[in-house]
C-alpha cells in the first residue's frame, strides 16, 4: 500500500524488467481514473483481475494530457486476443492485418490490442509485407517495451494503468507534447514505408494538438508521399474522414497542401483548391463543420465529400451543358465521373456516395419556385443538407444569393405567405400537355369491331 501511494503521488522509475521507461505519478500528469470512460475502465480492470496487464493507451491519454475530450478508449494487454475474449462475452475478434479485439460495454466498443513484438527478430514471427515495405500482415505479439516501440510518434506511446493513476511513457511522449512536437519512434523513412499511412496522420495529430513536426519527421514526407498510391482505398478513406471530422479540418487541409499530400488522397483536390471560387466553398464548408464539431454537433461525412468535389462535379456538368447535353443527364454523368475519379483512391462507402448524390441532384431543383414543385422539394428525406448546401454556394458567391434567401423565407413562411411567394409558372411549362390516357386493351378492340 505504501510503494502504491508514493508511486500515485510521486511518480518512479520502473522496475529493470520494464526497460527504460518512466513511470510518471498523478502529481506531475494529472489525470485521474474517472478521466477514462466507465467502459474502458471496467475492461481494464477485468484483465487485470485475470491476471493480465492492461492499460489506456494511446490517443485518449495523450488527449487527456492535452486538455481535449477523447473521441474513444482503446486498451493494451498482455493477453492474447483469445484469452481477451475469453474474458468478455460480448466481445468479438477482428482484423487481418493484426488482430484485436471489440469488447462491448453497454454502449460502448472498446478496442483492445495485445502488445505488439519486433516483427524482425526471428525470421519466423517476420510480418508480411509488400515489395516497397508497407506491413501487410502483422500478428507478431511482444512485451510492453516492443509494443511502445512499435507505436507510431512519441505522444502516442503513452499507457495510464487507472489502477495505480500512473502512466508509463518509454520515449518522452509527455515532454514532447509539452514542447509542442511531433516526433517518430524510429527511423522515419522505415516507418512511414511499413504504413504510408502515417504521413496524413502526422498532417492530422500536428494540425489537432498545433503541434510541429520534427524536421526528421518530416523530412521523408515529400519524398515518401507517393507510396499512398499503394494504400488500399478503404484505409485512405477512414483516415481522410478523421482528418475531415477532427474539429481542425481547416488547419489539416492547408498542411496537407503544404506537405504536398492531397495529390495522393484526392487527385482533385488541387485543382479545387487552385480556383479561387472553389477553394472559398470548400473552406467556408470546412469552417462550419469545425464549429460543429466543437460544439458536439452531429456531422455529416457525405455532406462534406460533397463540397469538397461540387466544383470538379459543376465544371463537367457545365461542359457537357455546354456540349448539348440536356441539364439532368448531364449531372448524372458529371457525377458519375468524379466518383468514378475518387474511387480509384478513396473507398467511398455506398451510403456515403447516395448521400452525396442525393445532395447533387437537389441542387437545380431549388431553381424550381412555381406550382407544387417547392412543396414537394421540402418533403424530401435530403432537403435539410441539401438546403445547408444551397446556403453554402450563395454564401460563396457561386449562385446569387436571392436564391437562398427565397428558400428561406420560404421555410419560415405560413401557408397563405408561401402560396403569395411563388413565381409564374414559365410560358413553356404552362402549355405543357396532359398525357392522354391510354385505352384498356379491350376497349380498344372493341372499339375495332364496331
Amino acid at each position: 500500500m505504501i510503494r502504491k501511494f508514493i508511486s500515485r503521488v510521486f511518480g518512479r522509475k520502473a522496475p529493470a524488467n520494464s526497460g527504460d521507461a518512466t513511470v510518471i505519478g498523478v502529481n506531475k500528469h494529472g489525470i485521474r481514473r474517472d478521466a477514462v470512460s466507465s467502459g474502458s475502465l471496467r475492461t481494464v480492470e477485468t484483465l487485470q483481475q485475470q491476471g493480465f496487464k492492461a492499460y489506456v493507451v494511446g490517443g485518449a491519454v495523450r488527449d487527456l494530457i492535452a486538455g481535449r475530450k477523447p473521441k474513444d478508449f482503446d486498451v493494451a494487454t498482455n493477453a492474447t486476443p483469445e484469452q481477451v475474449r475469453n474474458c468478455f462475452r460480448r466481445s468479438r475478434i477482428i482484423g487481418r492485418r493484426f488482430q484485436i479485439v471489440h469488447v462491448l460495454m453497454g454502449a460502448e466498443t472498446i478496442e483492445v490490442t495485445t502488445f505488439r513484438g519486433h516483427h524482425d527478430q526471428q525470421s519466423s514471427h517476420r510480418a508480411q509485407t509488400d515489395s516497397q515495405g508497407r506491413v501487410l500482415r502483422d500478428n507478431v505479439f511482444g512485451s510492453e517495451k516492443d509494443d511502445a516501440m512499435r507505436r507510431d510518434f512519441t505522444v502516442n506511446a503513452l499507457y495510464f494503468d487507472p489502477a495505480t493513476e500512473t502512466i508509463v511513457d518509454y520515449h518522452h511522449g509527455i515532454d514532447d507534447l509539452k514542447q509542442k512536437t511531433l516526433r517518430m519512434i524510429g527511423d522515419p523513412s522505415t516507418r512511414y514505408r511499413e504504413d504510408p499511412v502515417r504521413m496524413l496522420r502526422a498532417v492530422r495529430l500536428a494540425s489537432k494538438l498545433d503541434l510541429s513536426i520534427e524536421p526528421a519527421t518530416r523530412g521523408p514526407i515529400g519524398e515518401l508521399a507517393g507510396l499512398l498510391e499503394n494504400v488500399p482505398p478503404s484505409r485512405l478513406f477512414d483516415e481522410m474522414l478523421k482528418l475531415l471530422t477532427s474539429g481542425d479540418a481547416v488547419k489539416s487541409l492547408k498542411r496537407l497542401r503544404d506537405e504536398g499530400l492531397h495529390h495522393g488522397v484526392l487527385p482533385l483536390l488541387d485543382v479545387i483548391l487552385d480556383q479561387p471560387l472553389g477553394e472559398r466553398f470548400v473552406m467556408l464548408a470546412l469552417e462550419k463543420t469545425d464549429r460543429r464539431v466543437r460544439e458536439g454537433k452531429p456531422i455529416s461525412p457525405g455532406f462534406l465529400f460533397a463540397t469538397l468535389l461540387w466544383h470538379e462535379v459543376l465544371a463537367k456538368w457545365e461542359a457537357l451543358k455546354a456540349g448539348g447535353e440536356r441539364p439532368i443527364p448531364a449531372l448524372f454523368a458529371a457525377m458519375d465521373d468524379v466518383l468514378d475519379v475518387q474511387s480509384e483512391k478513396l473507398a467511398i462507402t455506398r451510403r456515403v456516395a447516395g448521400d452525396i448524390k442525393d445532395i447533387w441532384l437537389l441542387q437545380p431543383r431549388f431553381e424550381q419556385r412555381s406550382g407544387k414543385r417547392p412543396y414537394a422539394l421540402i418533403e424530401q428525406a435530403r432537403f435539410k443538407a441539401g438546403y445547408d448546401f444551397l446556403l453554402l454556394r450563395a454564401e460563396s458567391g457561386e449562385i446569387d444569393a436571392e436564391l437562398g434567401r427565397w428558400w428561406t423565407d420560404f421555410l419560415n413562411a405560413d401557408g397563405e405567405t408561401r402560396a403569395a411567394m411563388l413565381l409564374p409558372q414559365k410560358p413553356d411549362e404552362a402549355k405543357k400537355r396532359r398525357r392522354r390516357k391510354r385505352k384498356p386493351a379491350a376497349a380498344k378492340a372493341s372499339d375495332a369491331n364496331s
